[in-house]
């Protein structure tokens, strides 16, 4: 498959760039004085918040989580709690080791990563860690590295229900892919291998391929069309992301291949350029992930860890949300009041 070699397999030139990075990175930590962190305005708190990839919505949404906790925080301690956005453009975890490094030299308290690959990410975050950064992961954890908790989803109980609810359309029998996005994410590695786990509970399914692809709309959109071409039988997706159902140049393409061949769907995320699909019934259920809670519930454990010096948990569960046209108003206005806009005004008046 186009790119799946290339994502699997990284050039030596990829590989030297990595280690490159995290070794600078981990320099520059090292050089580092306690003098410049004591710089820092008495009872201030500066948290840099270094998702994957500014490309992704969701993540955008964990900014304005990240935002608004910061804002009630700061109130609340009589303090000023502060948020640094310092999410590479595009995924890249050589790039975010980089942004861990400038993080500690812009001497901020405390990190909140969501990390493109575990094992990139693990030095930096030792070594950020050893020069007096708090570092907490969520969305994607880096789970032998020195963070002090980790917020996200239980990546089985997420296969569960995404097989449960692909049964319910489909099911127990047919052939479907799972669409897993950037094979070095440990949380997206856990859900393909969960969703796997649970499909093979129905002797009728069958996996035909884990799906990996860029993160970007138009890539993943274009990555399912060309698997459903070379798959004429495909019975159904699991998409551990949803990825291919925000608006890009395919968007009309893969609504049309949807409704063409019937195929079953069902994904995680309901953004708003994603309900479409629930209300035509193309996506009858999304898994939606309270991506803004990324940011708010972990800024609220950073500054209670920091700030307040209580002892907080080191793995702290994201539930998720089941949404269908039944709970589609709702769901919607749940998003407007997280700041979310774009999103169609018959949703809205929706019950």
């Amino acid at each position: 498959m186009t790119g799946l070699v290339d994502a699997k397999c990284p050039s030596v030139g990829v590989l030297l760039r990595r280690t490159l990075c995290v070794a600078l990175a981990s320099m520059v930590l090292v050089v580092m004085t306690g003098q410049a962190r004591a710089q820092a305005p008495r009872g201030s708190l500066k948290i840099a918040l270094i998702a994957k990839s500014e490309a992704n919505t969701v993540f955008v949404a964990a900014r304005r989580g990240a935002e608004a906790a910061a804002q009630e925080q700061s109130a609340k301690l009589g303090a000023p709690v502060e948020i640094l956005w310092l999410t590479p453009p595009r995924e890249d975890a050589a790039i975010q080791a980089e942004r861990v490094a400038q993080a500690v030299r812009e001497r901020v308290g405390a990190i909140l990563i969501s990390c493109s690959d575990s094992v990139v990410l693990t030095p930096a975050i030792n070594a950020a860690v050893e020069h007096g950064v708090a570092v907490m992961t969520f969305d994607s954890d880096a789970p032998d590295s020195k963070r002090f908790a980790f917020y996200g989803t239980d990546e089985t109980d997420l296969g569960d229900k995404l097989v449960a609810t692909l049964v319910e359309q489909l099911g127990a029998k047919g052939k479907i892919a799972v669409l897993a996005g950037n094979p070095n994410a440990l949380n997206l590695r856990k859900r393909a291998e969960a969703v796997k786990k649970a499909a093979a509970r129905y002797p009728g399914l069958e996996v035909v391929e884990i799906v990996h692809h860029l993160e970007t709309p138009a890539d993943a959109a274009a990555e399912v069309l060309k698997f459903d071409a070379a798959h004429p039988d495909l019975a159904g997706w699991v998409m551990v992301g949803g990825w291919p159902l925000r608006h890009s140049s395919q968007t009309l393409a893969l609504i049309q291949e949807l409704q063409t061949r019937k195929l079953k769907v069902v994904a995680i995320d309901a953004l708003p350029e994603q309900l479409i699909y629930v209300e035509k019934g193309l996506v009858p259920v999304l898994w939606a992930q309270p991506n803004y809670m990324w940011g708010k519930v972990g800024v609220e454990t950073i500054v209670d860890k920091v700030a307040r010096k209580k002892s907080v948990p080191d793995r702290i569960r994201l539930e998720l949300v089941r949404v269908s046209r039944q709970n589609l108003g709702t769901w919607a206005r749940q998003l407007q009041a997280w700041g979310f806009t774009g999103i169609p005004a018959e949703y809205l008046k929706l019950e």
